[in-house]
């Protein structure tokens, strides 16, 4: 089997728990760079917040942002953009879903959050990238490709609930991490978003390699040919996908050891 691309999710998967990138990891991926594999990285993170990770990788790669919906070439030139339409972002905005969290948006450029969170800013650290803090609200919901609420996992299931039960498929609605549920909108998702670049280089999905352990990697893993799933993913991605091969954890660069022994470097 030719493999001729490789994407990956970030935080759980391709960054150690401390969320960054080390010399092991950024050191396979430009041999396998070396060597013609090409790469998107494909997270639920703000493009922003993504560029400093991929300069510290090394590695020319697509960005697939927000969940896919944005899209960035190697270049940074931005080749799909979907946002939530702005009534449905205002109805999320209303306290019946974010009472009880601390809402975010992102949108283009900026971050955009109705309350101060150091946890945010620390997570963000790397990057530098920093929140705006505004009355969410009152905000027209333009331009808004990720709505993110923040709290504790118990209340946000009590949410998804909600949202679910209000919006049903008008949005595409995922955990990335157990204190973290996002909403984009309906027909965005990771795997859709990589479609969009294999097709841009003409690359069929069976010749592509993808990583993830979370919820919203399920359509990155069930697109390409070659899924493969963290050992420490998330039981709800586990049981949706039963079948597909486990590697290392991300504690233990996982990915990294598992490329370089696919590939023998």
């Amino acid at each position: 089997m030719a493999y001729q691309f490789i994407a990956s999710d970030l935080d759980g998967t391709l960054l150690n728990p401390s969320h960054a990138v080390d010399t092991f990891t950024a050191s396979t991926l430009q041999a396998l760079a070396a060597r013609g594999l090409q790469f998107a990285i494909a997270t639920g993170r703000h493009h922003l917040d993504v560029m400093g990770i991929r300069q510290a990788l090394g590695i020319p790669a697509y960005l697939i942002t927000s969940n896919g919906a944005r899209v960035h070439d190697p270049q940074d030139t931005l080749i799909h953009a979907q946002d939530i339409p702005p009534s449905l972002v205002q109805q999320l905005a209303q306290p019946h879903f974010a009472a009880g969290t601390v809402l975010n948006f992102y949108r283009n450029e900026d971050w955009l959050i109705d309350q101060p969170c150091q946890y945010l800013l620390d997570f963000h650290a790397d990057s530098e990238l920093s929140y705006h803090v505004t009355d969410l609200s009152r905000h027209s919901g333009a331009g808004v490709a990720k709505v993110l609420y923040i709290a504790e996992h118990e209340h946000l299931l009590q949410v998804e609930r909600k949202l679910h039960a209000s919006f049903a498929d008008e949005l595409y609605i995922t955990f990335s991490a157990e204190d973290c549920l996002e909403v984009m909108a309906s027909g965005v998702s990771k795997g859709q978003a990589l479609q969009l670049v294999l097709q841009r280089l003409d690359i069929a999905s069976e010749h592509c390699l993808a990583f993830g352990d979370g919820q919203n990697d399920l359509s990155l893993l069930q697109l390409v040919g070659h899924p493969r799933m963290m050992a420490n993913a998330h039981p709800r991605l586990a049981e949706q996908l039963p079948q597909v091969p486990r590697i290392g954890s991300n504690q233990q660069a996982g990915v990294a050891h598992y490329l370089r022994e696919l590939f023998a470097l």
